[in-house]
């Protein structure tokens, strides 16, 4: 009796040529790597256009043709729809709402972004499942190759710990999150370019003639680059008749070789409509909808035709990038025209008011092509705030929980992310995108990245002298600073966060400026000052906020205090969960050291060190514990002259707020 077919959805991985060669070795160790039950997550790493997507379909049509050898589920999908240049913004929200949905989850907007990705590995588990995860450096820091998204990362981690199955990433960078477990149940295989001998044979099965030395060489002046081969190839082979002697026409231009040969079919193709066509790709960051052309896909820059998506056009994302540029610099006026349509048709297309994040797609894409075509301002007041964030409901965030969705919209409106906002925005809205920038990135653990958007909105505030927004913003940084080690800045921004909470006069951003102020104190080992402060912080409250609401976020710290003094690990589930879940990272390593110490108490020191990993990426501390004692400061807040060691108990932290941006738009 033949076993049942498992459940497949691969439509969402490229369509790639089912030609390969000399890629036998790494076809055996992906099937070693199925077999055997220790591997859990095998990672393909190499440039672009080495042949990652392409070696990995190959080894799919193999598992499909043995039933996928006891695979029960059958999951891919590539993140080079949302591009692979380096510093553009994607998100996973996609995949992980998709995945949910995919395999039965009743709720997939429930939860953090961490809860989310731990729950989807749960899913995942409970069958052996091959799930592959094509184009992840959209979704890495370069160059290191940290993932910039937690759910992912939560994802990640859990399956390299415990998959029955396997996870295959396609990768241009090594995934840094998995170092740890390199060799034991992750396993790396580095992508190399192909031999000269295996070029070779590629050339003459593309049609390429010459003997067998010249296809060598032909392969060998271009390193063996799997798309550059193929590019040129397909170049000799339909408008050369096949003469290996004739790649002379191609350009030499450094290493760039499939830059080279996309150039060379820029001449070919000059004049001609195959040029428009290839050149409109360049306009888009997914697959194009509507038509194809034969010949563009005879010639490898088109990916051959998707049964399954037959209406789409689609091609290599580094074909997209050139002839994307090189519109854009041969013909603005037009690269703007054709974004602005592109902005009228996604717009109109999608659903007024989405209710997931597979139905906000069109309008994230609206928002990419209204900015592309100048018209930021429009696509901030018309589609982000009135449609996507639904005004001061932040939808997308507080109802989906896509923050890495929503940051990836609101980086088009910087220039680069995330140091200046678009000129094409008002004032205001530059502080608007400024601090919602700066609020994702914090939800999103990357608080390093949030330090540069809030001290510009912090400037622009102070510019403007609007104190309360300034005060708030000062407040920030000062916790992110604190958050990342610098403790000495965190106190200077703090001392700055309270001078302009007292010139605005306005309550709150009293009490927060001297709590934030008091807490950095407390950690520069000012305890006698910091005490001080939160006292007048708490008679700041009991005089403008006596009913302040303890949210998610003042739930999770007393969890940790509780957690701390029992011990017990279901408070440090829930604070380290509540803390996650009220979008405020930085006050996220007090519960994690917490929940590591427990860890390491009971000798589970793998768990440990997920809590608690050594430190990488961050600033170097500019603080120690008796720090502040070096220099005096002038102001109203001088720091003591001597160790506060006599008052050497732990104050409780402040209670604060889980999303109150700084300077909150406000809309009729």
């Amino acid at each position: 009796m033949s076993r049942a077919r498992p459940e497949i959805s691969t439509v969402r991985l490229p369509s790639t040529s089912p030609d390969l060669f000399g890629r036998e070795r790494e076809l055996a160790a992906l099937e070693a790597a199925w077999d055997n039950p220790r591997t859990n997550i095998v990672t393909l790493v190499a440039f672009g256009g080495v042949g990652k997507t392409a070696l990995v379909n190959v080894w799919l049509n193999r598992m499909g043709a043995e039933n996928w050898r006891g695979a029960e589920r059958v999951l891919g999908w590539s993140f080079y729809s949302q591009g692979a240049a380096e510093g553009r913004q994607a998100s996973a929200d996609p995949f992980i709402d998709a995945a949910l949905r995919w395999f039965g989850d009743p709720d997939p907007t429930q939860g953090s972004p961490w809860k989310k990705g731990e729950r989807l590995a749960v899913v995942v588990r409970r069958q052996r499942t091959l799930l592959v995860l094509d184009g992840l450096e959209p979704l890495q820091h370069p160059p290191g190759g940290g993932l910039k998204d937690p759910a992912l990362e939560s994802l990640l981690h859990e399956l390299a710990r415990d998959n029955p199955g396997l996870c295959v990433l396609t990768t241009r960078l090594a995934v840094d999150d998995l170092k740890d477990l390199a060799g034991t149940s992750v396993e790396t295989i580095d992508l190399e370019n192909l031999a000269p001998e295996d070029g070779a044979k590629y050339l003459a099965h593309l049609g390429v003639k010459g003997t067998p030395e010249e296809l060598r060489q032909a392969a060998q002046e271009l390193d063996g680059h799997a798309l550059a081969l193929t590019l040129l190839g397909t170049f000799l082979t339909i408008g050369q008749e096949g003469d290996v002697r004739r790649r002379d026409l191609v350009p030499r231009l450094t290493s760039a070789h499939a830059r080279r040969m996309m150039q060379a079919y820029e001449r070919w193709f000059e004049g001609k409509p195959e040029l428009d066509i290839l050149r409109l790709m360049g306009l888009f960051d997914r697959p194009a909808e509507h038509g194809a052309l034969d010949r563009l896909r005879q010639a490898r820059l088109l990916d051959p035709a998707d049964p399954h998506q037959p209406g789409t056009l689609d091609c290599h994302p580094l074909v997209c990038e050139h002839f994307g540029e090189k519109l854009k610099a041969a013909a603005p006026t037009a690269w703007r025209k054709a974004h602005r349509r592109l902005y009228r048709y996604y717009r109109s297309a999608a659903k007024y008011l989405p209710d997931t994040i597979q139905e906000m797609a069109p309008l994230l894409a609206a928002v990419a092509h209204g900015c592309q075509a100048g018209r930021h301002q429009e696509a901030l007041e018309h589609l982000y705030w009135s449609r996507i964030a639904r005004g001061d409901e932040h939808f997308i965030t507080s109802k989906l929980g896509a923050h890495g969705a929503n940051l990836a919209a609101l980086a088009c409106f910087f220039d680069p992310p995330w140091e200046k906002p678009v000129a094409g925005l008002s004032e205001p809205d530059k502080g608007f995108v400024l601090n919602d920038a700066a609020v994702d990135l914090r939800a999103l653990g990357r608080l390093a990245e949030a330090v540069q958007p809030l001290k510009a909105s912090l400037k622009a505030y102070t510019a403007g002298e609007e104190w309360r927004n300034a005060a708030i913003a000062a407040d920030n940084v000062s916790e992110l600073l604190l958050a990342l080690g610098a403790v000495d800045q965190a106190i200077v921004h703090a001392e700055q966060s309270v001078e302009l909470a007292d010139r605005s006069g306005d309550s709150f951003a009293r009490m927060l400026g001297r709590t934030t102020l008091a807490y950095a104190l407390h950690q520069g080992g000012c305890l006698a000052e910091a005490q001080r402060l939160f006292e007048e912080a708490e008679q700041a409250q009991q005089e403008g906020r006596p009913e302040y609401p303890l949210l998610l976020l003042d739930i999770g710290l007393d969890q940790v205090s509780l957690g701390r003094a029992t011990q017990a690990a279901d408070y440090l589930e829930r604070a380290v969960s509540g803390l996650r879940q009220a979008g405020s990272q930085h006050h996220l390593p007090p519960g994690l050291l917490a929940r590591a110490s427990l860890y390491r108490l009971r000798r589970d020191f793998a768990h440990a060190r997920l809590d608690a990993p050594p430190r990488s990426g961050l600033p170097p501390r500019t603080g120690a514990p008796l720090a502040c004692h070096r220099r005096p400061r002038a102001g109203p807040f001088k720091r003591c002259r001597r160790p506060c060691a006599d008052r050497a108990h732990r104050l409780p932290p402040p209670r604060r707020r889980t999303r109150e941006p700084a300077g909150g738009r406000r809309r009729k």
